[in-house]
């Protein structure tokens, strides 16, 4: 038995999202684009009319500088840089389209709580109600240092700062604008009710925020909320917040294992399962036949960069690989001591056929998967019965390839009922959910209503110095 699952567009506006190279390609001369509005006005329009979820826009806010002890691999190979701001583009892409949802990625060091709050608010009543948030702790210590710290704070603390930053936002969103607190009555010379338009007098480790709300409520109020972690501290967290995960597996068998843990987690916090959908990457070359699948895939894997693979890798196991011979095999690695934990790992995951470290980069990377449209949805179907819910789809070249996806895989998944074939009514969370706007009582920040209320009718809470 098939079901409707979830396809987000996974987009970055960069040169090169994770097919590192590839801009030097003759077809992937269209990626050079990356910074004019029209290439992602055409891909939100291609992907609407897939029928897609989401453009699910990626981002990070520093430079990959831990190759060499530097960034000028990154800056050199255009390895996700140059990259321009996600939420810039989101009120344009929504006033070319209709019902795509949009998926921002902000991390919690990047802006004030207060600021983005009513940055996302904007854009949900933009757009009518079809804004996500992908919530990121970051994880390059250039971005940490773009915003004044050293370097990144330790993860389970940047997981504490999440929390705070999350309940800041949920307040203002959530609890400072009763539901009736907008009246608009131009006889009576009322806009908004004053007594029911609350300050949140939020004051933690982190933030000290007054408010009220600057923004009316939105559509939904709380954007839809993404998360992507895989660590104890951030699978407790998408137990708890999350609306959609990205895990990072990749086989349908370890996917099955992290489903398995993630319902658990979101079970035991009051959760049901249909409350968290679990997506993980697809990144197909698509072919007429295998063979030719195959033989793209080949092509594409021969224009990727190495070095920028090694600068990618590097920044985000943390570790400088620039010791480690690309051509160097695997088996060599595996038989030394002196490799880290991380980089074991990241070695042993490597697939049957990858013998050299340099195979390992190309083929964890991209391109993960070759096949014919009927192929790829048989892989899709295999992920479906471990339990996933959606993708995230890569695609091999950033810009002016879904076209090929969108015309030759959609019809074939729509075919065999697992993408859907119209968009219903209503904001993303209720497209995606098939409930109402809002999040359920039961969720974090739908709890900080009482609260907020009743500190505001006393309003007695000492104020910062």
């Amino acid at each position: 038995m098939t079901r409707r699952l979830l396809f987000n567009a996974f987009a970055h506006i960069t040169p090169n999202h994770h097919t590192h190279g590839y801009w030097r390609h003759p077809d992937g001369r269209i990626q050079r684009d990356y910074h004019r509005l029209q290439p992602w006005i055409d891909l939100a329009r291609t992907v609407e009319r897939g029928k897609f979820d989401t453009v699910f826009l990626a981002d990070v806010v520093g430079v990959y500088d831990t190759f060499r002890g530097n960034g000028d691999t990154a800056i050199r190979t255009g390895m996700q840089f140059p990259s321009l701001d996600p939420a810039s583009i989101v009120s344009a892409l929504g006033a070319a389209t209709e019902h795509l949802g949009f998926a921002v990625t902000s991390s919690v060091i990047q802006s004030h709580p207060f600021d983005f709050a009513r940055k996302m608010s904007t854009l949900d009543h933009l757009t009518g109600g079809r804004v996500a948030w992908n919530i990121v702790t970051s994880y390059l210590d250039n971005a940490a240092r773009n915003f004044g710290a050293a370097r990144l704070t330790d993860h389970d603390e940047r997981y504490r700062w999440a929390e705070e930053y999350v309940d800041v936002a949920y307040k203002l969103w959530e609890a400072s604008w009763e539901d009736d607190a907008l009246v608009a009555d131009p006889e009576r010379g009322v806009f908004a009710d004053p007594a029911k338009v609350h300050k949140i007098h939020h004051r933690g480790a982190r933030y000290a925020v007054e408010g009220p709300h600057l923004s009316e409520p939105s559509p939904q109020r709380t954007p839809l909320l993404f998360q992507a972690g895989g660590s104890e501290a951030g699978r407790d967290f998408a137990a708890r917040h999350a609306e959609a995960t990205f895990i990072a597996s990749r086989t349908p068998e370890s996917a099955a294992r992290t489903v398995a843990d993630l319902r658990a987690r979101a079970r035991a916090l009051g959760r049901a399962d249909d409350e968290l959908k679990i997506i993980v990457a697809l990144a197909p070359v698509i072919g007429p036949t295998e063979a030719e699948a195959l033989r793209r895939r080949s092509e594409i894997k021969a224009w990727l960069s190495l070095e920028a693979l090694q600068a990618f890798y590097s920044g985000s196991l943390g570790v400088d690989l620039a010791d480690i011979d690309p051509a160097r095999p695997l088996s060599d690695l595996l038989a030394t001591n002196h490799v880290r934990g991380n980089v074991r790992a990241f070695v042993e995951s490597a697939p049957k056929h990858a013998f050299t470290f340099g195979d390992l980069l190309k083929e964890t990377n991209s391109a993960r998967f070759a096949g014919t449209p009927e192929q790829i949805a048989d892989e899709v179907e295999r992920y479906a019965a471990a339990g996933v819910d959606g993708f995230n789809v890569f695609p091999v070249a950033t810009l002016g390839w879904w076209d090929e996806f969108v015309d030759e895989v959609v019809p074939v998944l729509q075919r065999r009922g697992l993408m859907q074939t119209a968009y219903t009514p209503g904001t993303l969370r209720e497209k995606l959910h098939g409930r109402g706007a809002f999040l359920p009582d039961h969720h974090p920040a739908r709890r900080t209503r009482a609260a907020v209320r009743a500190l505001d009718a006393v309003d007695t809470v000492p104020r910062p110095a």
